[in-house]
């Protein structure tokens, strides 16, 4: 009698800390998802400005992932991301996530017209 009682603490238990993780899970996905639609908004409602602009510098962040296979067959992959910052005439600073084309094609100390709209970069002309 003593085993089955132990048993279904155990099932109970076991129930308990699914459920958590699983809502955990589902709220992690629920929370990043309400953030890039309301930044994904924000933007959308945003003027497009146009104005002149200064490269002052560039970076990257590349993420690297592992995933392990059958029969020690392993598959790696990374990513990049680009990312460059304008300074504007009024010493503002702003860092814009970009194409990878479109970082390569920028230098650092290009003046030009940036034309953005919020947080989303839309071009930049070289004067």
């Amino acid at each position: 009698m003593g085993f089955g009682m132990g048993f279904d603490m155990f099932s109970i238990m076991f129930s308990i800390m699914f459920t958590i993780v699983f809502v955990l899970v589902i709220g992690t996905f629920a929370v990043i998802a309400v953030k890039g639609i309301g930044q994904w908004s924000k933007n959308n409602n945003s003027p497009r400005l146009t104005v002149p602009a200064t490269v002052v510098s560039k970076r990257t962040n590349v993420t690297r992932h592992h995933h392990g296979g059958v029969n020690g067959h392993h598959h790696h992959h990374t990513s990049t991301t680009y990312y460059v910052t304008f300074q504007v005439e009024s010493g503002d600073r702003m860092e814009l996530h970009v194409a990878g084309y479109e970082y390569g094609l920028l230098v650092e100390g290009d003046n030009g017209n940036l034309t953005f709209q919020g947080t989303r970069y839309l071009g930049f002309e070289r004067q």
